[in-house]
């Protein structure tokens, strides 16, 4: 069988596949050119994609005798689930295994927006400051504020775990009810959106980017937040209106916001780039070495799982299996 591998992985990581297929995988770190993807899947069985590839029909049409794409990333709003399944080929992802990293790059932007961090850096690097004085860059304190978590999966968890740290009051929101006893634990209290909103002085985003969450975070919901909170996005770009958060930012109607992810990725909206009180990073949620590696091994396993004809562990279309008569 033949592999495709579109991202540059480390050796470790793809010798169990080189030791049972034929693996052409990309060898720099940049995304594959369109037409060279499609150029290239066309006599595959498996496709290992990264976060950068779009995954579509078009893709799909080209490639006859694919049965298995094993997806770098735990999102995958950029495969078209619904035509693979269609087509019989099974789509996986790495769910878990990057909880802990993001949760710190979230918790990292929570304490760097208020406390001006890569501000207060530009201003050293540029030679400005000049003397200390009592009233000079204020920001604002973390401990004992309130948290707002949509999406209370894995990654909302363990950012509330953090919180507690720092004694904040934590509120969620979230599409069912986590148990009362892990309430208890997280001292986390359930809340519509619009409390949750009105009463937080931190909300973060931690929800799949679906129909229902594009945009969930728009004109009317940033109203709702109080001019001294700070808005952080670790999850998926579209779920901010990112052109109502720059007139909000400009305006000074929100404190901050602190960006790992953007609506039109990796391009960004006109003035957010200007404005001193967001921070912006380049998609770095899952962005270290161990995670990295272990969602590269997760991808290959589900990748050997299915190609052997097993259930892949993390199966996210499981209505595909009715129609394979091999697993």
């Amino acid at each position: 069988m033949r592999i495709l591998v579109t991202g540059h992985l480390p050796e470790n990581v793809i010798s169990p596949l080189k030791e049972k297929y034929q693996v052409e995988m990309n060898q720099e770190d940049r995304p594959m050119d369109r037409q060279e993807l499609i150029l290239r899947v066309k006599d595959k069985q498996g496709l290992l994609p990264m976060l950068s590839d779009s995954i579509n029909e078009e893709v799909l049409n080209c490639a006859p005798h694919l049965k298995m794409i094993a997806h770098f990333g735990v999102g995958y709003n950029n495969i078209d689930v619904r035509a693979a399944s269609a087509r019989g080929i099974m789509v996986s992802n790495t769910p878990g295994v990057l909880t802990e990293a993001t949760a710190e790059l979230a918790f990292t932007l929570i304490l760097s927006v208020p406390r001006r961090i890569v501000e207060g850096d530009r201003m050293i690097r540029e030679d400005r400051f000049k003397f200390w004085a009592p009233m000079l860059f204020l920001g604002r304190e973390v401990t004992g504020k309130t948290l707002g978590i949509i999406g209370m999966g894995k990654i909302g968890k363990a950012i509330a775990v953090r919180a507690r740290a720092f004694d904040m009051r934590i509120l969620y929101h979230n599409r069912k009810r986590i148990n009362s006893e892990e309430e208890k634990n997280l001292r986390a209290e359930y809340v519509d959106l619009k409390a949750l909103l009105t009463e937080s002085d931190f909300v973060s985003l931690n929800v799949p980017l679906t129909e229902e969450t594009k945009h969930l975070i728009g004109k009317n919901e940033l109203s709702l937040m109080k001019p001294t909170a700070f808005l952080i996005n670790t999850s998926r770009g579209p779920v901010i209106d990112e052109k109502a958060l720059v007139e909000v930012l400009k305006a000074g109607k929100i404190g901050g916001a602190g960006l790992d992810v953007y609506e039109n990725e990796p391009s960004l909206t006109p003035g957010l780039a200007e404005l001193d009180n967001v921070i912006l990073l380049p998609h770095v949620g899952s962005g270290t070495l161990e995670t990295r590696i272990k969602m590269g091994m997760l991808a290959v396993e589900n990748l050997i799982a299915g190609l052997e004809g097993r259930k892949p562990l993390n199966l996210v279309n499981p209505e595909v299996l009715k129609m394979r008569k091999d697993i």
